[in-house]
């Protein structure tokens, strides 16, 4: 579904909702700080972060590297523990949660994407598909999730077959195919020109407009903030800003 270029941005508060197709908040974070160690020196890769982010909203965090994205997000998906602070998913409390608790999180409610695939070589498209739907509680169909991503006819082609933007669109089909309330995504265009971005990110959209998945993308690429309800920049492990959209612009309207 395509829809206008944004007009404006307008500055948000962390737990504004950023417009009527979004409502309750599925994060909250509050004070999130993280730390790591080398040696005897600390560096602080978040800093007192607040957060909420909401159902059904798609959206894009901007920084450079160091910035803190990564680490955000790997402490939204039960990947990584904060140093200091609090962070839920809707009621439940993700902060001092066991190991078990957060992989039960992770496989119940969360998927993932990065910018390198993952995928498993010896299995085809739609094994590499199906292989997640064996541990999902109530998953999609690995067909119908391969033609949501626009390949239908490669399904029995292995990872070696496809193209590399092919592949990021299997490894999207094969977090979908979960039905995971989240999907995650750390650079998922970083390795890919942009006609094969484009497509991607179109993947993106009509994932989150089918299903109410939200969605959150970290990027370098700013021009992929038009695409987003809301726009997260951070800088030196903070939130700097955040702004929403007046209208989305679709993929195709993207200008790398």
């Amino acid at each position: 579904m395509q829809r206008s270029p944004p007009e404006s941005q307008q500055k948000t508060s962390p737990s504004e909702p950023s417009g009527s197709r979004v409502s309750q908040v599925i994060f909250r974070a509050r004070a999130l700080s993280k730390d790591y160690h080398a040696g005897e020196t600390v560096v602080r890769a978040l800093h007192d972060v607040d957060l909420d982010l909401f159902e059904g909203e798609f959206v894009v965090v901007l920084g450079p590297s160091g910035s803190g994205k990564s680490t955000l997000l790997n402490i939204l998906g039960g990947l990584d523990v904060p140093t200091s602070g609090d962070v839920s998913f809707r009621d439940h409390a993700l902060t001092g949660a066991t190991d078990r608790e957060l992989t039960r999180f992770r496989r119940e409610h969360v998927g993932f994407v990065f910018q390198f695939y993952n995928l498993i070589p010896s299995l085809t498209a739609r094994e590499n598909v199906a292989l997640v739907t064996e541990i999902a509680d109530a998953p999609g169909d690995p067909m119908e999730m391969l033609t949501l991503v626009g390949l239908r006819d490669r399904v029995n082609h292995y990872p070696s077959q496809l193209s590399g933007g092919e592949q990021q669109r299997v490894a999207i089909a094969r977090a979908v195919a979960k039905r995971p309330d989240v999907l995650l995504c750390d650079e998922p265009t970083g390795a890919l020109d942009a006609a094969t971005g484009r497509l991607v990110l179109e993947t993106l959209a009509a994932t989150n407009e089918r299903f109410g998945t939200t969605i959150v993308v970290i990027t370098h690429n700013a021009a992929i903030a038009g695409m987003a309800d809301r726009i997260i920049t951070m800088r030196s492990g903070a939130i700097f800003k955040i702004e929403r959209n007046a209208m989305r612009c679709a993929a195709a309207e993207i200008e790398w």
